[in-house]
């Protein structure tokens, strides 16, 4: 049925109009202190929020389903949607209901989207919160991504799937636009907050229209995507939906950035999840790189800081002007003064961005007047620094005492929430609004002095001066002294024993006191938007200070690391070469009770790839991982965790460490492992640094071993990539004596009695045993399965030497050990060379090996 049937009632047709202009969203629409939804939206938002569902009469013939919220709670709701990832417009009233004929005039004033949010009651400070767009093509994706909250803007073309994919784990949009006849596969994770846009929004002609009137620009040359047609056509599509939602100018979008893959270490979407950057597999927060290092002073900080830890730079001088700030800051002590004033900083760019948008509540002026004027404080230590990186963003701080001199006459001390409220602008800012305002605070001393002098002017002891809601002010005299009133006396109302005058002069103060409180606060928010439009005519500047902040922010946060964590400046050169001597694992180390025990790492052009065997629980996996976590460190810009650290040229690393399915999307545990295992296969190069933790493991014993193997030949020699390749496939051992650039690395643990004692130290040659069976044990699992299985193993160790006793062509099981393996380690001991604990450890290891002889 028509919205415009003359079945439904004028207000339900005035919603049902607005409601077919947005049918995927809720629309919030304004009654009186209430937003009610109606029909499917208000049954839908009763489940999302948990509201209650009632009926409000009927139109065209039936009841009308209804649910609603306060207007003064919205934004819990609103934050309760979004998380869900529910698009609401907002619709208010904006006609005056006094003049109003039929509904009161109402008009969606903003549309609430998960990637289009500013209110800082509805975003997490210290996360992004993203805006995606992509544009698929024949040979490729475009896409772009802002962060409304800030005004940051970027764009880039990406080659494949895996690229995508990768960028949109590092990203993680809270929402993402695509075309309706987009070809996108379905196993990229866009299952929540994804929009669909129509085509012709991706046009990049039209786009780069939009974005040079935007910039002010003749083309999108000066910002180095003029041929990226892809791209341009998703910040083209990005750029009309922000307007969309908005229904407002964007002066915060000032330019976009143009990024390269290669500008940076990649890192694929398994090895983001892998390496537990910033997001826990747990789902713990404090157990994330990024939880550990992030103690920074302000949201924007937090912000950059992991932006820059999610993308690792390849460009060595910008890396090292990074290393060279934070040697600066540590010599020099400084990183305590930047961070005591730090802490008195607001968040700046979400500010200015709704300074932009015109949604800035008094507060945040207040706060940004306060911030601007601690920017001198924040200077100060940086006068007298010569480091390169440090100066430029001195300079970029700039000197905006105009605009604090301007806040602190405009905007009081300590202003109100909302300018609807008045009492925001200072008392002195504006006369106008200070003689409004003195008319309302004087009014009863007015009325006093008006009586006393009426009274001596009239002779009636009797006159008095009053107000009522009704009539408004009036002069009262009792019935008899009628006679007496003077002739400019009007009568305004009769009353049993009374008659009630205005005078001209009564009525002139009428008129302006009872519309001075309407008209002051008309005045105050008159004056307030001004207030903004001048902000925003020198938001770039502002902009430019508040990521100086920031990126002051995050380095004075590096240092902090480096002091408190004890982590050293790694050296960058241009050999081929990661070199780590003593490291250790940053999250880790933190969270153990006990000392974390270091250890060395070298890859180089003769020893390309490790085959890294050891226990159950020894320690490998977090041997690969902290390798890998320096190596990224280093590149983000970081001091590392390691006595030193020696790291050449790296454009990727990859991570397939792991086990995980895919069950929804017909993929089992194997198929996941062999389709990473393919992706590093395929894309990993001489430069690459990878981990590959038992690849294999998934599929029967000589299937597993042999994929193991062929992979392992294949990264060691066609690839040449840095490799940490961890198994328990023993025979893989044997790689060095077939292959050059392989060596074998093990971790070391040593039996007590029926149980295990984890040394976590890297050693040079291949582990003797799995130790499978005490891990078990440890796990919790019964002793009698424990012992059945200790009998197998010992009938699988007689058949396993019988069969090479008799030289029969099988492989051999990981826990088969030469009967005289301990007499030869005993003899290759040097009593006089051992300390106390490696005398202990070598007396552990014997007799372990002599458990093993038959």
């Amino acid at each position: 049925m028509s919205p415009d049937s003359p079945q439904h009632t004028p207000v339900m047709q005035q919603y049902l109009r607005m409601k077919a202009e947005y049918p995927d969203m809720l629309l919030f629409y304004r009654m009186g202190d209430f937003y009610e939804l109606f029909y499917e939206d208000a049954e839908r938002a009763a489940r999302l929020l948990d509201i209650t569902l009632t009926k409000r009469g009927q139109s065209a013939g039936r009841p009308i389903p209804m649910a609603g919220v306060p207007y003064h709670a919205a934004e819990g709701y609103l934050a309760k949607l979004v998380r869900q990832g529910v698009a609401v417009a907002i619709c208010e009233q904006i006609g005056d209901p006094a003049k109003s004929k039929g509904p009161v005039e109402r008009a969606v004033v903003r549309v609430v989207t998960p990637g289009t949010l500013t209110d800082e009651a509805l975003l997490d400070d210290r996360q992004e919160n993203l805006l995606a767009a992509i544009h698929a093509g024949p040979e490729g994706f475009g896409l772009a991504v802002l962060e409304l909250s800030s005004g940051r803007f970027s764009v880039q073309e990406l080659a494949g799937h895996e690229a995508l994919t990768g960028e949109l784990e590092r990203l993680r949009p809270a929402e993402i636009l695509i075309a309706e006849d987009s070809p996108l596969p379905e196993a990229l994770p866009l299952a929540r907050g994804v929009t669909h846009r129509p085509a012709w929004h991706y046009d990049p002609d039209s786009a780069h229209r939009q974005l040079c009137d935007q910039f002010g620009t003749r083309d999108l040359t000066g910002f180095g995507c003029a041929d990226l047609d892809l791209a341009i056509g998703a910040a083209g599509c990005l750029f009309q939906y922000v307007q969309h939602t908005q229904r407002a100018a964007l002066p915060h979008l000032r330019g976009l950035t143009t990024e390269r893959r290669d500008d940076a270490v990649v890192l694929d979407a398994a090895t983001q999840r892998n390496l537990e950057i910033t997001a826990s597999l747990s789902g713990r927060p404090e157990h994330t790189l990024a939880g550990v290092m992030d103690r920074t002073c302000t949201a924007m900080g937090a912000r950059l800081l992991r932006r820059w830890l999610g993308r690792p730079l390849r460009e060595r001088a910008a890396v090292a002007a990074r290393h060279e700030a934070l040697a600066t800051l540590l010599a020099g002590g400084l990183e305590a003064d930047l961070r005591e004033v730090l802490a008195g900083i607001g968040d700046l760019e979400r500010i200015l961005a709704r300074v932009a948008l015109g949604s800035a509540r008094p507060r945040d002026l207040a706060v940004l007047r306060d911030s601007l004027a601690s920017l001198p404080a924040l200077r100060a230590p940086l006068a007298p620094v010569d480091d390169a990186l440090l100066a430029g963003l001195n300079n970029d701080l700039g000197d905006h005492g105009a605009t604090v001199e301007l806040l602190e006459r405009a905007i009081v001390a300590s202003p109100p929430l909302l300018i609807r409220d008045g009492g925001v602008i200072a008392t002195g800012y504006d006369r106008d609004l200070d003689t409004l305002r003195d008319l309302s605070a004087t009014a009863d001393q007015f009325l006093l002095d008006l009586e006393a002098r009426e009274r001596e002017r009239t002779g009636i002891a009797g006159l008095k001066v009053g107000y009522n809601r009704v009539h408004g002010y009036y002069i009262e005299l009792g019935r008899s002294q009628a006679e007496r009133v003077p002739t400019e006396y009007v009568r305004r109302q009769t009353l049993k024993g009374a008659e009630r005058y205005i005078t001209p002069e009564l009525k002139r103060f009428e008129d302006e006191v009872l519309s001075s409180r309407e008209r002051a606060l008309a005045r105050e928010k008159a004056l307030y938007e001004a207030l903004l439009g001048r902000l925003r005519e020198g938001i770039g500047p502002l902009q430019q200070a508040a990521t100086a902040i920031a990126t002051l922010d995050v380095l004075a946060d590096l240092a902090d690391c480096a002091r408190r964590l004890g982590w050293e400046r790694p050296e960058l050169v241009e050999e081929p070469v990661i070199a780590i001597e003593g490291g250790r694992h940053p999250v880790v180390e933190q969270v153990l009770q006990t000392p974390f025990v270091a250890n060395d790492c070298r890859l180089d052009d003769r020893r390309r790839l490790t085959v890294v065997t050891g226990p159950n629980m020894g320690g490998k996996s977090t041997f690969m991982r902290q390798t890998a976590l320096i190596v990224l460190l280093a590149c983000a810009g970081s001091f590392v965790p390691a006595r030193r650290a020696r790291l050449g040229p790296i454009d990727r690393i990859f991570s397939r460490i792991g086990a995980a399915d895919d069950l929804a999307g017909g993929r089992s545990t194997f198929m996941v492992e062999m389709e990473e295992t393919a992706n590093i296969l395929h894309n990993a190069t001489d430069l690459s640094l990878v981990l590959m933790d038992e690849v294999g493991r998934g599929t029967s014993t000589f299937d597993g071993l042999s994929l193991a193997w062929a992979c392992a030949v294949e990264l060691a020699t066609r690839i040449g990539a840095f490799t940490l390749f961890a198994t328990h496939y023993f025979e893989l051992t044997t790689l060095p004596d077939e292959y050059p650039g392989i060596v074998n690395l093990h971790l070391d643990a040593v039996e007590h009695g029926e149980t295990i004692v984890f040394l976590h130290e890297v050693r040079d040659g291949p582990a003797n045993q799995s130790y499978g069976l005490q891990v078990a044990a440890l796990a919790g699992v019964p002793r009698d399965v424990i012992g059945r299985a200790r009998e197998r193993l010992r009938e699988l160790e007689r058949t396993a030497r019988a069969h090479s006793e008799r030289g029969a062509t099988q492989l051999s099981l990981p826990l088969d050990a030469p009967p005289n393996r301990a007499v030869a380690a005993l003899a290759a001991l040097d009593p006089d060379g051992l300390s106390p604990r490696q005398a202990l450890e070598a007396l552990y290891r014997l007799k372990a090996l002599a458990d093993e002889s038959p």
